[in-house]
């Protein structure tokens, strides 16, 4: 899942996109380097991010959407909001699914509107707010918490009528840097919940602190944590970056192929 950020604080430079060219170059891009959707989010979620209005992000969101539906018409397009009048105004544009990162939490309207339109939910993990996020990440045990999250969340959206549905443990969204990495340690346990798993690491902070760097050259840390993500059974890896994280996913197949011929083998 490409990344396409029409905001102008996203937490990593280079993800920034400030006119409508950048926006179809960088999709264009991301498509030709093996994305299978991309991701538009107009509203950024970094911690202590300024909050906008519904207007704002609707003025930022719907013109990228349109552009990239009117040059690559067949793009699988996610609309990266927790707000149901963007979401539907994305989906009549023609995106195809919805990634709230408060999994449903803070409009009252986005599971209908799921339901409603049957599309695919991508639910994630957060405490808070994005300006609020950081006051909250004390956890008993947090991958209990999660997976007592996540299957309050699943039961409300089956009971909405939501049928596909995907988990994101949203990693830095209400958990420190040691606390990512234990998530990390134990993301194989989030399968518990029986549906796919997404993973979003790419240049995060958990990163690029821990090897005293910065997001601008986190892309190497963030391929080495992909490769464990995925094999911890991560299905979906959301990147700023396709092309590295294509390969990765590539590499990491044929790895799985070699291994169930080993074992058939003997």
């Amino acid at each position: 899942m490409g990344i396409i950020n029409v905001t102008p604080d996203s937490f990593y430079v280079g993800s920034r996109m400030a006119d409508e060219q950048t926006v179809i170059q960088c999709a264009g891009k991301m498509l030709e380097e093996g994305a299978t959707f991309l991701d538009v989010g107009g509203y950024s979620s970094r911690p202590g991010a300024s909050d906008i209005t519904a207007e704002e992000e609707l003025q930022r969101v719907i013109p990228a959407i349109r552009k990239i539906k009117q040059h690559f018409p067949q793009a699988i397009l996610s609309v990266d909001t927790f707000r149901a009048e963007v979401a539907r105004r994305a989906l009549d544009e023609g995106a195809l699914i919805i990634n709230d990162i408060s999994g449903g939490m803070m409009d009252d309207g986005m599971i209908p509107l799921a339901a409603e339109k049957q599309v695919p939910f991508i639910c994630m993990h957060m405490r808070g707010t994005p300006q609020t996020m950081m006051e909250h990440t004390r956890y008993g045990n947090l991958t209990e918490e999660l997976l007592t999250y996540f299957h309050g969340r699943i039961a409300a959206l089956h009971r909405a009528g939501v049928k596909d549905i995907v988990i994101d443990p949203g990693f830095g969204f209400a958990k420190t840097a040691a606390q990512n990495f234990e998530l990390l340690n134990h993301l194989e346990l989030l399968h518990l919940t029986g549906k796919p798993l997404l993973v979003g690491l790419s240049r995060k902070s958990m990163i690029w602190k821990t090897l005293a760097t910065s997001p601008e050259e986190a892309l190497n840390g963030t391929t080495a944590l992909h490769m464990v993500a995925l094999m911890k059974g991560a299905t979906i890896l959301r990147v700023h970056d396709v092309k590295a994280a294509a390969e990765t996913i590539k590499l990491f197949v044929r790895m799985k192929h070699e291994r169930a011929a080993f074992a058939t083998a003997f």
